[in-house]
């Protein structure tokens, strides 16, 4: 560090230890000869200092001191500034250039720094960057989940997301085992997700589980008389149909999850930072579509990192911008430009994910439909359990009738309002931002699959293993919605 701040000359030798001096023995500028003469470089009056430890007399410690003192006086002459500038901790700082720099620290922005690593032609090939703001993750939609999986969705892809995901929680020590540290207990329970349908919804239910059995998944349906010996504590009034989860299907520990996510891509070589991304530096080039029309494209060249209750940013130099920021991911694609333009065209487009607050208690799911709660906060609204789920747990399960709630919290949702489907992959304008991102409520049980997506299609140019290409960001300009009709 000193050697770049000082000119040239002045930075060698400068509190170097002189070859063959005793322990001690530093001198500053060029060492004096055993004649007393200096070498070149400082002049032989005013700019060789030196010492030695030979022949201690009684009065060694006062000199000592003296030309300690003296040579910080000639430091703080040849350098501008303060001396303490010389020193300056920089070690909290991102680094100042990256080959990915993924914005997001959660499962999804973790998966795709460990497929990044896991599918780079050789190690260390790749320079990956995680940019995390809250780094306690106390507001993070990972830790404030439930937890669960399911295979029971009306679309091929959230079906074959969540099948490979239940391979890898299952098999989770093979991925993400790090040597001398202790296995991964994720407290894996394939209890199964069960689900009622009334005679209105009977037909959609036996259509979506001929789909999943055919991806792959084991899903069982069952008549009410079937339901009632299988779980003799339901109430079947008014049920026609329930499909249930033969395997797969349960609930995990999902810090876990996240934290043998971190562990690993740490030992992979993936850096990381507590900060957070408040600008892009981008480059534009007016084009010409087939069609005559003019758009802007756009490539992100550094991504500025504010650090924590501070002033102080880093710029990171960059080739690929991963937006893995969930409920505010729409916030960093705004940064990036993204929905800047002439509405109805694809530059106006924007990026429709915003926060939705959803509150967790240790109860079965119910579909209720309730008026969005404020997200500006994660207080728990208690009455809403009492007034509205708590009478419906109740008639079903008429054990619940005594039902006393112990815990309960919220979270927060990276809500697709378009079609509560994720996104996944580029933008079709800023080339080098790809999307990990508005999963609505699925992203922590699809995010082993999704990351690996991400990832094949940043090396490979192409999604390899899952076709993802429904849940790119065109379908927003397109208008082309894919509905999944079972969000849970």
């Amino acid at each position: 560090m000193i050697r770049r701040v000082l000119p040239h000359d002045l930075g060698r030798g400068l509190l170097t230890r002189r070859p063959g001096t005793r322990r001690g023995g530093f001198s500053l500028g060029k060492v004096e000869d055993d004649r007393g003469h200096c070498g070149s470089g400082l002049s032989p009056t005013s700019d060789c200092v030196s010492f030695r430890t030979r022949n201690h007399g009684p009065h060694w410690q006062d000199n000592w001191d003296g030309k300690v003192s003296e040579i910080k006086k000639k430091i703080k002459s040849i350098l501008p500034g303060r001396s303490c500038d010389l020193l300056q901790d920089t070690s909290h700082l991102p680094p100042e250039h990256s080959d990915v720099v993924i914005v997001g620290g959660g499962v999804l922005g973790l998966s795709v720094a460990y497929w990044l690593k896991k599918l780079e032609s050789r190690r260390g090939a790749i320079r990956v960057l995680v940019v995390e703001r809250d780094h306690t993750y106390s507001q993070a939609s990972t830790g404030l989940s439930v937890g669960g999986i399911c295979q029971q969705f009306s679309l091929p892809e959230n079906i074959q997301l969540s099948l490979f995901s239940a391979s890898f929680l299952r098999n989770i020590n093979e991925y993400l085992a790090v040597v001398d540290a202790p296995p991964l207990d994720l407290r894996f329970s394939p209890s199964g997700y069960l689900l009622l349908a009334s005679e209105k919804d009977a037909a959609a239910m036996e259509s979506n589980v001929k789909v999943q059995r055919q991806v792959g998944a084991k899903i069982s349906l069952m008549s009410p008389d079937q339901l009632r010996n299988k779980f003799p504590w339901i109430n079947t009034e008014g049920v026609a149909l329930a499909s249930y989860g033969m395997e797969d299907e349960g609930w995990f520990d999902p810090w876990c999850l996240l934290q043998g996510l971190r562990r690993k891509v740490q030992s992979l070589g993936v850096l990381f930072c507590q900060g957070e991304v408040t600008r892009f530096v981008s480059s534009s080039q007016r084009m010409l579509t087939t069609d005559d029309k003019a758009v802007v494209l756009k490539r992100i060249h550094k991504v500025h990192v504010k650090m924590d209750c501070s002033l102080e940013y880093q710029p990171v130099e960059c080739a690929i911008v991963v937006n893995a920021a969930g409920a505010w991911s729409a916030q960093i694609a705004a940064l990036a430009g993204i929905g800047e333009g002439p509405p109805g065209t694809l530059q106006g487009t924007k990026l429709p994910v915003e926060p939705r607050k959803r509150q967790c208690k240790p109860c079965p799911h119910l579909s209720l439909q309730q008026e969005e709660p404020d997200p500006a906060n994660l207080e728990v609204d208690h009455d809403f359990f009492q007034d509205n789920v708590w009478p419906h747990l109740a008639l079903r399960i008429p054990a619940f009738e005594t039902l006393k709630v112990q815990s309960a919290w919220a979270g927060y949702y990276d809500y697709n309002t378009f079609d509560q489907n994720g996104v996944v992959g580029p933008h079709p304008l800023v080339a080098n931002m790809y999307f990990a991102t508005g999963f609505s409520g699925h992203g922590l049980q699809q995010a082993p699959g999704v990351g690996r997506a991400v990832a094949e299609m940043i090396l490979k140019g192409r999604f390899q293993t899952i076709d993802l290409s429904p849940f790119l960001f065109t379908r927003f300009y397109l208008g082309e919605k894919i509905q999944e009709n079972n969000i849970i």
